[in-house]
């Protein structure tokens, strides 16, 4: 099992990946609702639709996911010159991508609509052209991408089977690729897995691998043996397979073999989660994870997104926080993200508690440390603790520090009556982090004075207090450790 602290670090990394995606867009439609009453037409459900919504799916869903975990993303894909199309384009800008598709005037843009009523998908109605690219839009691909692989770090080929990723457009990528050094993640369709050859990862979910492969797939060594075939047959790096309530399974082809549990806690819909593992896959291994690692990563994240209703992104956060409750121990709800710490901050400012606030890295909580939460405690009614996690404790105090993870300082942290909420932050100070909570009172010890309290003109600037707890005498951490170290040595 890889140290969580590790999988946290490899999130992070993600932020300076630069992924080229190429593959099938789609426009996916949303229509929100409920039903009442059967048609008096015909034997069907009325929908009366109350809510829209319109994103890019299938190899968007996978840009849309590169973006959400804090990657660079660029996107080669085609549309047909139609109102899908035209739309396609206007999400593109909302995403904030430089590019915009190429348009083929044969072609009709790909379109899924959606109905579902409450969490129940009732009816999916699908527009599309699922033929391969004439030769002079399939050049235009192939020259896009050759042009935008040369600024990343990998390439994703995320295939629909709706003709963007022709044959010769694979060949071509995958090889100018592998003759660059630049990892190659396909997210595959259909059963001719030549198509993709010498790719570094392939990502088929637990069918497509039976339709590849012939074999069976129903218990673990069967997933083994169907991905070392695919391995041996066509040269892939590695095969990880995803197994829906099963997890995933990671085979390399230097004999590794890594079962990974399902993440999910709840499922409520499982579109859009092959997207997510190949975005957080293609990210990750671009920025220099390895593929263990990245397999972990995500399969956190894919088990977030099929606990969301649609076509669902997992973000950086959501997934740093996942990894953190994979080892907290459930004192309990307190220890929240920082997306989370703000919605219940809100509904407290509702209620007109009066917030506190106070940080540090409390890694062997001692007397002076429950002393100093005690007193930030009796200023106010709900008390916050932003802690450093532990990438940001390293660069701090040293590489020796901290002794003991986050998750594990969180949960002591948080099993203190004194301590209503626990808020890791990745940043060297906790400054982003207050300025977001905004609190009413900021806590630090009397070893400070006011001037040097970080955030302190931030919280005067709206009106908030600063307070200086007493310091209870001959209590640190680091004199602890060095007790520590002189009675072992």
């Amino acid at each position: 099992m890889i140290p969580l602290s590790a999988l946290i670090t490899s999130v992070t990394a993600l932020a300076h990946s630069k992924v080229c995606c190429v593959g099938d867009v789609m426009l996916d439609h949303f229509h929100y609702g409920t039903v009442e009453r059967i048609s008096p037409e015909a034997p069907v459900p009325v929908v009366r639709v109350e809510r829209e919504v319109s994103m890019v799916g299938a190899a968007g869903n996978v840009v849309r996911n590169l973006i959400a975990m804090g990657a660079e993303a660029r996107f080669v894909t085609v549309v047909g010159d139609d109102s899908a199309g035209t739309e396609v384009g206007k999400l593109f800008e909302d995403l904030k991508l430089e590019d915009v598709p190429i348009v083929d005037t044969d072609r009709r843009t790909s379109t899924k609509t959606r109905y579902i009523a409450g969490v129940q998908q009732i009816l999916r109605a699908d527009h599309e052209s699922p033929f391969s690219l004439v030769p002079e839009i399939e050049q235009q691909v192939i020259e896009r991408a050759t042009a935008i692989l040369g600024q990343c770090d990998s390439l994703v080929l995320s295939d629909y089977s709706k003709g963007v990723l022709t044959d010769k457009a694979l060949a071509e990528l995958i090889f100018l690729a592998g003759e660059s050094g630049k990892p190659v993640i396909v997210d595959p369709k259909g059963r001719h897995y030549a198509r993709y050859r010498g790719a570094d990862l392939i990502t088929p979910n637990r069918r497509e691998l039976t339709d590849a492969t012939s074999m069976p797939v129903d218990l673990a060594d069967d997933i083994v043996a169907a991905a070392r075939h695919l391995i041996d047959r066509y040269d892939f790096g590695s095969v990880l397979a995803t197994r829906s309530q099963d997890g995933m399974t990671l085979v390399t082809k230097a004999g590794e073999v890594h079962h990974l549990p399902a993440d999910a806690r709840e499922v409520y819909d499982v579109t859009g989660a092959g997207d997510t593992v190949a975005a957080v896959m293609a990210a990750a291994l671009g920025a220099g994870v390895g593929v263990r690692g990245a397999a972990e990563v995500a399969n956190v994240a894919a088990g977030i997104v099929v606990g969301k209703l649609g076509t669902a992104v997992a973000d950086a956060e959501e997934v740093i926080w996942a990894i953190h409750h994979k080892d907290i121990s459930n004192a309990e709800a307190k220890v929240l993200s920082r997306a989370q710490a703000l919605e219940r901050i809100d509904k407290w400012r509702h209620q007109n508690i009066k917030i506190g606030f106070t940080n540090g890295v409390f890694d062997l909580l001692h007397p002076g440390h429950v002393s100093l939460l005690a007193q930030a405690h009796d200023a106010c009614d709900r008390l916050i603790v932003g802690l450093n996690s532990d990438a940001s404790v390293k660069r701090v105090k040293g590489d020796d520090r901290p002794i003991q993870a986050e998750a594990a300082r969180a949960t002591v942290l948080a099993s203190l009556v004194s301590v209503d909420m626990v808020v890791i932050f990745a940043e060297d100070t906790p400054l982003k982090l207050l300025e977001a909570i905004r609190p009413d009172v900021l806590v630090k010890g009397a070893d400070y004075s006011i001037g040097d309290v970080i955030g302190a003109e931030v919280v005067k600037g709206y009106g908030g207090t600063i307070l200086l707890a007493d310091l209870a005498e001959g209590h640190s951490t680091t004199a602890t450790i060095g007790r520590i170290n002189r009675a072992t040595a």
